[in-house]
């Protein structure tokens, strides 16, 4: 069995030496009415050390392909993916299944467990016995360029 192939994923170590400092907006932005000037204080992010519950277990990864589009998720988002984070149901994984990296949604039913696209396109993956399965990591944040 083949998953897509044309979704990639390409993964990363983050950075957490990195010298460079972005501003930050500490107080937020409203969505609503607009906030007082007075509201404006400036900080810096670290988004290696924000994003990242447990570092040495956090990883970057590059998406390419939109079988999750309907989750958000579309190509080139970058995922902060968490290896220390138990898989849970509905839960939007990394998983490695018959030598390919992919990433779905986990849905486990009454007899079995299948890796669901977000994305009508594609079919959901129904993992059986003859399937060799790795859950490698959680999606804990989408990064994307609006």
């Amino acid at each position: 069995m083949s998953i897509n192939k044309d979704q990639k994923l390409t993964f990363f170590n983050p950075n957490f030496d990195s010298k460079i400092k972005i501003p930050f907006m500490k107080g937020g932005v409203s969505a609503g009415f607009p906030s007082p000037a007075a509201d404006f204080m400036e900080n810096n992010i670290d988004l290696n050390k924000e994003l990242s519950e447990n570092p040495l277990a956090t990883f970057y990864i590059k998406v390419k392909g939109n079988s999750m589009i309907n989750a958000g998720i579309n190509d080139k988002d970058v995922l902060v993916v968490d290896r220390s984070i138990e898989p849970r149901n509905n839960a939007i994984a990394i998983c490695f299944i018959d030598g390919e990296f992919t990433v779905k949604r986990i849905q486990v039913a009454q007899d079995c467990l299948y890796l669901m696209p977000e994305n009508p396109n594609y079919q959901p993956i129904k993992v059986t016995e003859e399937n060799q399965l790795i859950i490698w990591g959680m999606v804990t944040y989408v990064i994307k360029k609006v």
